[in-house]
């Protein structure tokens, strides 16, 4: 094995205290973003704070292991749309906070509609969550920390959570 320099076991042990000790209580007016960086004059920040204990899922199927639990962040904006498929152009990238042991997510794009051509006679525009293309972007689920994203003033953003399943299944092999 090989030797950890001391500096670097310091950052180490560093980070897994910071990990494992729950964040200090936010002020009455809301919670410390302090070591956050602050959104442009274009941008807002957008801030998720995942309850620490869930209600038990009716189905036994579903792990209630927070563990086994992921949240997935949407961005997009409502906007009329026709029968074609759209989806916004832009991506969402992670950008670390060593100093917070965290990440906060930053959209780049995003106002641009993408969408099929396909023709839509007789059919009247409806108003629709538009999302950014691309893969579906999933995160831990981890109630200590926010989850702070900044975005482009007009866009929103959402989130779902997924959880797996209790039972695992033996893959193939051949």
């Amino acid at each position: 094995m090989p030797a950890v320099s001391p500096p670097a076991a310091l950052l180490g042990a560093a980070l897994l205290a910071a990990a494992l000790v729950p964040p200090l209580p936010a002020a009455a007016g809301g919670p410390d973003l302090s070591g956050y960086p602050a959104p442009a004059a274009t941008e807002r920040r957008w801030l998720i704070e995942l309850p620490a204990q869930l209600a038990a899922s009716p189905d036994p199927r579903l792990s209630a292991d927070a563990a086994d639990w992921r949240v997935e962040l949407i961005v997009g904006r409502e906007q009329l749309v026709d029968c074609n498929v759209h989806r916004l152009a832009g991506e969402l990238r992670p950008e670390a906070l060593p100093a917070l042991g965290t990440s906060l997510y930053r959209v780049r794009g995003g106002t641009t509609t993408l969408s099929t051509r396909r023709a839509c006679p007789g059919e009247a525009p409806k108003r629709r969550f538009v999302a950014l293309g691309g893969k579906p972007f999933v995160v831990p689920y981890n109630p200590r920390l926010p989850i702070v994203v900044i975005a482009p003033r007009e866009l929103e953003v959402r989130w779902r959570l997924w959880k797996a399943e209790t039972r695992q299944q033996r893959a193939r092999s051949f």
